[in-house]
């Protein structure tokens, strides 16, 4: 945990990242979770393979990568077991434990066992990019009270108006409920400002990097494109920096794999055929309600849309509520064919986000939904805020499928 105390001012990139090792360093999970297909061997590691792909799903631009389902196959085979394994990415670090998306959130996630650690992406006034959910600040910081004058006419604080070392001054707090002050999750970390710090992108990855090489672990970065046309209203070129930074790390590398994932398909398009990255994006589908501009969820979802998803991305991250419908008077679950038909379009299907504190109605547990999505339906990958859970409920499904 990071110590009490106001920043050291120091604007660079490792403030704070020592104490984040230090708590990953004592939270160790025996298990780890590494993407293994027989105890104690690290498939992946061992043949080199990106630990993203899965039995039939393969990023088809790297020439490579076509080849590595084939490869997967014959290691399933030999193990005795056909089961690929599902991606565990902790949602926002190990949120639903540590405040979200701070230092401590990630070095957690990274201890529990998770295959991918998760980056939503703002930018400050002076182009930092800075890990954070919300355009907005005041549900998860106490901008309020350390810079009460500075809302914009809608009474929120947007971290586009604040310089990185005023943003480093905030603290962090467990998500609150802007209308009543009260914790979104009430069994979860104290809403109360607690030893916790906003963070830079730059410091995630110098902090993933570092523990991948202590431990001897290959855990990615799954950064999120935040509204990149309200960024590009400001002035801000989100994508681009992203990449850049990407590209001064190295990154991706064999230890440190890479997802880029966005709701907005124009700027997914851009991405790919622009700025030309190649690497695997995620078209995240969200719903028609929220009034995206110019995005058709529904659409999006449908196998002609699918079709058009996969001319630039890799695959495709719906909400969970938009694979399983519903169960019926037996209790079998109802699904919508979303996962065979992003499969058909060799669409990887990572949906978000599992939490063992909020469950659909008709499941009796957090295990129990997982292992339905796990073993039954056959996702590729799932964001959760409960990453050791679901780490344990992945590597049981893989052992004893």
């Amino acid at each position: 945990m990071l110590p009490e105390g106001e920043s050291t001012g120091d604007t660079g990139v490792f403030d704070n990242i020592y104490a984040a090792q230090n708590c990953a360093a004592s939270a160790i999970s025996p298990t780890y979770g590494e993407a293994v297909l027989f105890p104690f061997v690290d498939w992946h590691g061992l043949l080199g393979l990106p630990p993203a792909l899965t039995l039939g799903h393969s990023f088809s631009r790297n020439p490579f990568m076509r080849r590595v389902p084939i490869l997967y196959f014959l290691i399933l085979l030999m193990t005795g077991t056909l089961m690929a394994r599902p991606l565990v990415i902790a949602h926002r670090g190990a949120s639903g434990y540590l405040p979200e998306h701070t230092l401590v959130a990630a070095a957690y996630a990274h201890a529990l066992g998770a295959d991918y650690v998760e980056q939503d992406l703002v930018m400050s006034r002076d182009d930092v990019l800075v890990v954070l959910h919300d355009l907005h600040l005041e549900t998860t910081t106490d901008v309020a009270h350390k810079f009460p004058e500075r809302a914009r006419d809608d009474g929120r604080f947007y971290a586009v108006d604040f310089d990185w070392t005023e943003l480093r001054q905030l603290r962090v707090n467990e998500r609150i409920n802007a209308s009543t002050s009260r914790r979104v999750y009430e069994q979860r970390y104290p809403a109360t400002p607690g030893p916790f710090r906003l963070c830079t992108f730059e410091e995630q990855i110098v902090l993933i990097q570092g523990l991948n090489q202590s431990t001897g672990r290959r855990v990615g970065i799954y950064p999120e494109i935040k509204a990149p046309i309200w960024h590009a209203a400001e002035g801000k070129d989100l994508s681009r920096a992203v990449l850049s930074l990407l590209d001064r790390y190295g990154l991706p590398d064999q230890a440190t794999p890479v997802f880029l994932q966005c709701f907005d398909p124009a700027e997914l398009r851009r991405l790919r055929f622009e700025l030309q990255t190649e690497l695997p994006l995620i078209q995240l589908i969200g719903l028609n309600a929220w009034n995206h501009p110019e995005v058709d969820y529904d659409t999006l979802r449908t196998p002609a849309g699918l079709a058009e998803v996969a001319t630039y991305a890799d695959g495709i991250g719906p909400h969970y509520g938009q694979i399983l419908i519903d169960f019926d008077a037996t209790g079998a679950p109802i699904l919508s064919s979303l996962i065979t038909d992003a499969h058909a379009h060799n669409l990887t299907v990572h949906p978000y986000t599992f939490r063992a504190d909020v469950l659909p109605a008709g499941v009796a547990d957090f295990a129990a939904l997982l292992d339905l999505f796990i073993q039954e339906i056959g996702i590729d990958g799932l964001f959760t805020d409960h990453p050791d859970l679901a780490v344990s409920r992945v590597n049981q499904a893989v052992v004893h499928p």
